[in-house]
């Protein structure tokens, strides 16, 4: 059986999706289509605006046959470890033979040779990233200009398109992740990538018929449900949409956790430190920034510096809200994904949880018992602090509702 694997959000699902969808399967043949997904936070720093449960059931009516979990360690990191924990989490399965991404570029030899470069780090690499990092700016920032001199001066035949804003597109970043993590793992799984369709990754205008989810976030948020939304999620997506807002059950926006981070600077301060992105200084200029400020956009914007960007912070941020600060997250997020939480299923999805059970390194999860790991243990204490901004969801969810299952 050929067995494909995608990394999700939906936040929420759009036609952007569906397309990513349908063409994995047809590039990559498969049988089955896995889906790990982020829970009810993502990877940007933000609340997921529809909890993980209406996801799951939005994705195994969109073409996912199986839903696993990402676990909130990894969902809510930097691509590194975002992309560490999903890859780690499909190759434990044992049963996947490729995975599938979207991209800006949509090459994936060049993806995958630029992942062995960022991996190994020649020494000319090194000396040019030194160099662009004593000049104060971002990491990021740093490594792209590294890449683009050292493949100048290089040999290697790397297609025209990778120079310049190669490393500033978001899809291009998360798919180096991905293929570093199978170079690391030694993973037989096959990378595949699609080349992103519509708006990108960060667009904030809703204006075609492959509209970014920021952007379909920022409609609604501005607009409610309307009926123009239709052109942009799938018809299922949208009933689903509606059934949640006729219960008085909007989506969660991130300015929603402000107050109780605000609050929590004021009562536990001397905890953000343990976080392992605040660096000692950083979490006296956040503590201070919180203080100063009274919406959550304007205390972001008083963080962020050429040094510390407005997704570093971000991600911060919603760490420190949900509690991370009471973990040991260094190593929690360096450990491959030690579990497989089931979400939900189709027939299809159902038949290969014995081959999963029997093949997998890692145990599968349908139920949640009272003896679990601190990985597990930090995503039920995530949905605890999901359920104080949306009040629907009980803090307890993990342990009552079974897997989604779609017949």
């Amino acid at each position: 059986m050929n067995v494909s694997g995608i990394i999700v959000e939906y936040n929420p699902l759009h036609n952007g999706h569906v397309y990513h969808i349908n063409k994995t399967k047809e590039l990559t043949n498969c049988d089955v289509l896995i889906g790990v997904m982020s829970g009810n936070f993502t990877q940007r720093g933000i609340p997921s605006s529809i909890d993980k449960w209406t996801k799951t059931r939005m994705a195994l009516n969109n073409g996912i046959d199986l839903v696993i979990e990402l676990p909130a360690i990894y969902s809510v990191s930097s691509a590194e470890f975002f992309a560490q924990g999903a890859v780690s989490l499909l190759n434990s399965l044992g049963i996947v033979d490729n995975i599938c991404f979207g991209s800006e570029h949509g090459e994936i030899n060049d993806i995958y040779n630029i992942a062995n470069i960022l991996l190994n780090e020649p020494i000319e690499f090194k000396l040019m990233l030194k160099i662009y990092l004593s000049k104060g700016i971002t990491y990021p920032l740093a490594r792209a200009n590294a890449l683009y001199d050292y493949l100048k001066n290089s040999n290697m035949i790397i297609s025209n398109l990778l120079l310049g804003n190669f490393l500033n597109s978001s899809n291009n970043i998360l798919g180096i992740e991905y293929c570093k993590s199978l170079i690391k793992l030694n993973s037989s799984i096959t990378p595949y990538t699609l080349k992103r369709k519509g708006a990108s990754y960060n667009s904030n205008f809703i204006n075609n018929e492959f509209s970014s989810a920021t952007a379909i976030r920022k409609f609604v948020k501005e607009n409610g449900i309307s009926t123009n939304l239709k052109d942009y999620v799938p018809l299922s997506v949208l009933t689903e949409i509606k059934d949640l807002y006729s219960k008085d059950n909007k989506f969660i926006f991130e300015d929603s956790m402000f107050p109780y981070i605000k609050y929590k600077s004021a009562t536990s301060k001397n905890s953000l430190i343990n976080l392992p992105d605040v660096s000692e200084g950083l979490d006296n200029k956040i503590i201070k920034s919180l203080q100063n400020n009274f919406t959550y956009e304007s205390a972001l914007e008083d963080i962020k510096s050429k040094r510390y960007t407005y997704s570093r912070i971000s991600r911060i941020l919603c760490q420190y809200f949900i509690g991370f600060d009471n973990f040991d997250t260094t190593r929690l997020r360096s450990e491959p994904c030690p579990y497989a939480r089931v979400l939900g299923f189709n027939s299809k999805g159902k038949s290969i949880l014995k081959s999963i059970k029997s093949n997998s390194s890692i145990p599968l999860y349908t139920k949640i018992s009272k003896k679990f790991n601190d990985t597990l243990s930090l995503d039920i204490q995530s949905t605890m602090a999901y359920s104080i901004l949306n009040k629907s969801i009980d803090p307890s969810s993990d342990y009552l509702i079974s897997p989604i299952i779609i017949k």
